[in-house]
């Protein structure tokens, strides 16, 4: 039966390809059909620089996603004989140009960023540019009818385009499936502290613990607000606010490990504290400063394991460290683009209670 809104065609730029295939696969199990939904898209640029997208397939009267991750940094490109890795700015750029080569000949566009373009730098505090705001008008202006990612930064972001349609799916679910599936079934609500790396963390760890009914903690960044080092102010210490961690297993929760040391010095802190086990749940997983001090921390039996989504790139050097777990979202993405196709509610895929819940009871976590 024709959908309401055309054919699914899915536009995955090069940056997400190694992950689109398995979204089709889940699309097609959730339908019980065959079909191939990956249009041919070209995204190339020229010596100079210069970039340019070519769609090689009809997309006319079809359900258009755009799928872009603008964080992966295998890309690459020659520029004036030098090799060059393709960065955010540019990712985002060829999410506009493929915007571009569509034409309005689409029934509807919609564009899934899992990690949304300069979401960091999504507030104005001093005279500084406000980038994610303008990134998500600009969208809205080149008439994109959604806009989805996963676990904004701050989803406040949406604020910008108060008319436009934005969602921010938090990937609690399939987090927590692959939590245990490794953990096993051994553990109760009451051996469970999770904590919030700072403030404004804690919004996701409220969501955690109010699903696991896990006792909570904080650490207070300190910072140096008059030194600039690498673009951030410098930590000058963590001070912990909350339950006792002794004896406990620690799950230490946020959106994404940059350069990790703040997670480091955390791991440090609670294992003098005496915590039993130390492991850290986050959406998206850098690591720009490298894995050697994730290394260290886990031979010497302070980090226990840090699941991390695929939701942006990862390398194989990533993949292969013993304490890393990848959490696979490309099942979610399927049920978004398979939600949204057929004009159904995201409601379920936001707030996945039902589901949650099921998932404890099938591993007797005791609340």
């Amino acid at each position: 039966m024709e959908k309401p809104f055309g054919e699914i065609a899915i536009l995955s730029l090069n940056n997400f390809k190694d992950r689109a295939k398995k979204v089709q696969d889940y699309i097609n199990d959730a339908r019980g059909t065959n079909k191939n939904y990956l249009i041919q898209i070209e995204s190339s640029r020229f010596a100079n620089g210069e970039g340019k997208v070519k769609i090689r397939e009809t997309i006319k009267n079809k359900d258009v996603f755009i799928i872009s991750d603008i964080s992966n940094y295998s890309c690459t490109y020659n520029l004036y004989g030098n090799t060059h890795n393709v960065s955010p700015d540019e990712h985002f750029q060829d999410i506009l140009r493929t915007i571009s080569a569509i034409s309005g000949k689409a029934n509807r566009v919609t564009v899934i960023m899992p990690l949304l373009y300069a979401s960091r730098q999504h507030r104005k505090l001093s005279r500084e540019s406000l980038d994610c705001a303008l990134a998500i008008r600009q969208l809205e202006n080149m008439k994109v009818d959604n806009i989805i990612t996963i676990d904004a930064h701050d989803p406040n972001i949406q604020n910008a385009i108060p008319f436009g349609s934005f969602d921010s799916i938090f990937p609690i679910y399939p987090v927590l499936k692959t939590f245990f599936d490794v953990e096993g079934k051994s553990l109760k609500n009451k051996d469970v502290v999770i904590i919030a790396p700072d403030s404004g963390a804690m919004d996701r760890v409220i969501k955690y613990a109010s699903i696991l009914g896990s006792e909570i903690g904080m650490f207070y960044k300190r910072r140096d607000y008059t030194k600039l080092i690498n673009g951030k102010n410098p930590v000058l210490q963590h001070d912990y606010v909350g339950s006792d961690v002794k004896g406990k297993n620690i799950l230490i929760i946020d959106d994404m490990i940059s350069s990790g040391g703040s997670v480091i010095d955390i791991c440090d802190q609670l294992k003098n504290r005496g915590a039993k086990k130390v492991s850290v749940i986050c959406t998206f997983a850098f690591f720009t400063e490298g894995l050697e001090k994730f290394n260290e921390l886990y031979k010497a039996g302070i980090l226990s394991k840090v699941y991390a989504t695929n939701a942006s790139y990862l390398s194989e050097k990533i993949l292969s460290c013993p304490w890393f777990v990848q959490v696979d979202i490309c099942q979610l993405l399927a049920q978004l683009i398979d939600t949204l196709n057929k004009n159904e509610s995201l409601s379920t895929l936001i707030s996945p209670e039902q589901s949650l819940q099921k998932l404890l009871a099938e591993n007797n976590f005791k609340l």
